[in-house]
């Protein structure tokens, strides 16, 4: 792994964690939240038992509407930046004190907008956006808000509720990510055993090598074992805390209160998971030809990613960087010149190195700006998954004019970009590709959607298993264990060798850990196959689509995924739909059957 790949540059926004400049924003957001409370006290924003005047709450929403936005914002940038440290070095222990004082802020935040919100649920909402400017420009957030008071407790339930979550939930993610992100495995590989960080020891598994993508993964379940009763006991809390308060807001299950939180419906929710299902036969056909072309008769986890066919680029960082600006250039001057400007400004921290998250994720830091963190690999997987995150931050540019209350995008339409992006740098590789370089370029693709669909479903099945267990206990490390596997040979069935599988992904995946976002994985596959279904409307009518496609990334905070999915003709709610995007990967699946035969 090269030594030189970029760090991402965060002295723009305040010089740095130490720096006056970092605390007088604290100061300056703590004056903001402080003035907001008796502005509340002032107004009585809270639950009302009887509807006020339509004056009175037309002038409160228009002097409360630019507060609330402007507070968002400022906290929005403290967070991201005091973040970027923590997710690089979980051991900056001034980063981590840093993060828990913004939490005690984020706490005081958060109980207000839980106010805000039970008022909004006493308003006559339609009322007030045709009376209201202001409300009217912050419509499908209003009425979201009148529909969750419905499921907001008591105020000082409430409030007790949130001041636990520091030394509950939050406290348990907390210890999970700083176990994680210092875990050290020892791997022997020629007989030279070393110790390395548990992202780079994943990383091996796209190893070229067959014995090291083996050693890397018997090392990793190793050290994840070393720690395995910690993060249990961090998983067991949070599913019960979520148990807890799913029950007390009168929801009848996480999932339920997870998929109103996607702006989705059960509806749309069903007929994708069935569709994802219909399709695991085709996805076993993909990872049994895979095992073949490996020499094998049944494929091991540690060769699911595996590489195929070979290409004849390196794809080190600089080249991946001038294909990624090419393609979205190919596409619209303003994409290419956005990858540019990202590469350019140092937006992203690609090096792999200890103390660092695993994984790779993109987060908006303030205007049009994001920061992407990756742990760069020097392959055609390395390059798509900067194309990836930086399809999230192109989303990002285009929410960039809109309030903060208008950004508020679901995960389910969150990946629209980012699959678009993947899509068209996966499209310019295969122009130009030899027949290995088709097939590399196939594996990787069919690989990721293989890990959306049925990789996903998997976690699914195993996070709806712990919900119900939590319901009457903890589950011990070895329970978890076989509700993974349980949940790996359901989705995967004869695709995998069923000797080697992964017990231990529930402690690899950060995304179990978050306690405001249960069942946090079926939206990525929900990503996938919108995403797909766009893309293939974008082949039909490209200069229709240009037109229109910005404006559908603006607005993902301001419609359902239904009615934003209409303006592309599309219902969310027919088994078509879905099968027609799974169709696309069956075509790829034959194609790179029919390629390595």
């Amino acid at each position: 792994m090269p030594t030189s790949l970029p760090h991402w540059d965060m002295s723009v926004v305040f010089p740095g964690l130490d720096s006056p400049e970092y605390q007088q924003a604290v100061e300056l957001v703590k004056q903001s939240i402080s003035a907001m409370q008796q502005v509340f006290d002032q107004m009585n924003i809270q639950r009302l038992d009887a509807e006020p005047p339509l004056a009175d709450t037309t002038a409160n929403t228009d002097t409360l509407l630019p507060l609330v936005n402007a507070t968002i914002e400022a906290l929005s940038v403290l967070n991201a930046y005091t973040s970027a440290f923590v997710s690089v070095d979980s051991r900056d222990t001034l980063a981590q004190s840093k993060m828990s004082e913004l939490q005690k802020i984020n706490l005081s935040w958060s109980l207000l907008m839980t106010r805000f919100h039970a008022w909004v649920g006493s308003l006559d909402v339609e009322a007030l956006i045709t009376n209201s400017e202001s409300a009217a420009k912050h419509a499908y957030m209003l009425r979201l808000a009148k529909e969750n008071a419905q499921h907001i407790m008591p105020p000082q339930e409430e409030v007790l509720a949130e001041e636990l979550t520091l030394t509950g939930a939050s406290a348990w993610s907390k210890l999970y990510m700083v176990v994680s992100s210092q875990l050290m495995a020892n791997i022997t590989i020629d007989g030279k055993t070393q110790s390395l960080p548990m992202s780079v020891i994943r990383n091996l598994a796209y190893s070229q090598n067959g014995e090291e993508r083996k050693a890397a993964y018997e090392a990793e379940l190793a050290g994840w074992k070393t720690v395995a009763p910690v993060l249990a006991a961090a998983l067991n809390s949070i599913k019960g805390e979520v148990n807890t308060l799913t029950n007390h807001r009168g929801w009848s299950t996480a999932l339920e209160s997870s998929i109103a939180q996607a702006h989705i419906d059960q509806e749309i929710f069903t007929v994708m998971m069935s569709a994802a299902k219909d399709s695991f036969p085709d996805f076993r056909r993909y990872l049994q030809a895979k095992a073949a072309y490996l020499g094998k008769e049944s494929l091991p986890w540690y060769d699911l990613f595996a590489p195929v066919g070979q290409s004849s680029r390196e794809w080190k960082f600089e080249e991946s960087e001038a294909f990624i600006i090419e393609q979205f250039t190919a596409y619209s001057p303003k994409m290419g010149d956005f990858a540019a400007r990202a590469f350019r400004e140092h937006w992203i921290d690609a090096e792999p190195r200890a103390g660092k998250r695993d994984g790779a994720f993109c987060m908006r830091l303030r205007r049009d700006e994001s920061r992407i963190l990756a742990n760069y690999k020097e392959s055609y997987s390395g390059m798509k998954t900067l194309a990836h995150e930086l399809g999230h931050g192109y989303h990002n540019l285009n929410l960039a004019d809109k309030t903060p209350l208008q950004k508020l995008t679901p995960m389910t339409l969150a990946e629209t970009a980012s699959i678009f992006c993947e899509t068209l740098v996966k499209e310019g590789a295969l122009r130009t590709a030899t027949r290995d370089e088709q097939i590399e370029i196939l594996q990787e693709s069919l690989q990721s959607a293989a890990q959306q669909i049925v990789d996903i479903t998997s976690r699914f099945l195993f996070e709806q298993a712990v919900f119900q267990g939590r319901l009457a206990r903890d589950l011990t490390v070895d329970e978890l264990n076989e509700a993974m596997l349980a949940a790996q040979r359901e989705t995967y069935g004869s695709g995998l060798d069923d000797r080697y599988l992964h017990p231990y992904m529930w402690a690899a995946k950060n995304h179990y850990y978050s306690g405001s976002r249960s069942y946090y994985n079926f939206p990525y596959m929900f990503g996938l196959l919108f995403g797909t279904g766009i893309y293939a409307a974008f082949k039909d009518d490209p200069a229709l689509f240009r037109k229109n496609y910005d404006a559908l990334l603006a607005s993902t905070g301001m419609g359902d995924a239904a009615e934003l999915a209409s303006r592309f003709g599309v219902d969310l709610r027919s088994y078509a739909f879905w099968q027609s995007s799974l169709d696309v990967i069956r075509g790829d699946i034959q194609t790179f059957i029919s390629l390595i035969g």
